[in-house]
């Protein structure tokens, strides 16, 4: 698979506008899926299906298409980490938050599989990170009385998305890691394997 190929053709979905073969990179270190789009909170009744595909299309399958033609590049780094953003509705489902809660899971479930893919025929890792309440536009969507300025803003816990994409965290795969104060905590991440 010509990985450079791969992301022109599928330019249109993960923003790819141009890419230089004299420059290209002959491994990739680490991938952070961290775009999201909330578009609405709504009734399952109610959700439009063109806004629902849309959500869906931005937070499930952008990442999948941009891992997949990814992964290439990343089999040939020495330690490679792929760290998805998820979110708490994405691991107990919650009234209202459709599209986007239906994404985040599907976001937990790549993450799981891909981990379980990967564990013993490569060195990369693969985590979910749900930072919780953060000062950001989405939130301020979701919760347009919030206070922002009582939210922590992204940069305060961005020492823990460095640790989970750099060295320190080899051998650590397959988890789903909660931000709580300022701290990475393990959330529960059933076994359907039962191994």
């Amino acid at each position: 698979v010509d990985v450079l190929e791969a992301l022109r053709e599928r330019s249109h979905v993960v923003g790819v506008t141009q890419l230089d073969d004299a420059a290209s990179p002959r491994q990739l270190d680490g991938l952070l899926h961290n775009a999201a789009q909330l578009a609405l909170l709504s009734r399952i009744d109610d959700y439009d299906p063109e806004v629902w595909e849309k959500v869906l299309r931005v937070n499930l399958t952008a990442p999948f298409l941009l891992t997949q033609v990814c992964l290439p590049l990343l089999r040939q780094s020495p330690d490679a980490s792929i760290l998805f953003t998820s979110d708490r509705v994405g691991r107990r489902g919650r009234a209202y938050w459709g599209a986007y809660g239906v994404s985040k899971f599907g976001l937990e479930g790549l993450m799981q599989i891909l981990s379980d893919e990967t564990r013993d025929s490569s060195r990369i890792r693969v985590n979910s990170i749900a930072p919780g309440p953060t000062r950001t536009n989405l939130r301020a969507h979701a919760y347009p009385g919030e206070d922002p300025g009582r939210l922590p803003t992204a940069e305060s816990f961005m020492h823990l998305y460095l640790y989970l994409m750099g060295p320190d965290s080899q051998g650590v795969t397959g988890q789903a890691f909660d931000v709580a104060d300022g701290r990475l905590s393990a959330a529960p991440v059933g076994d359907a394997m039962g191994s």
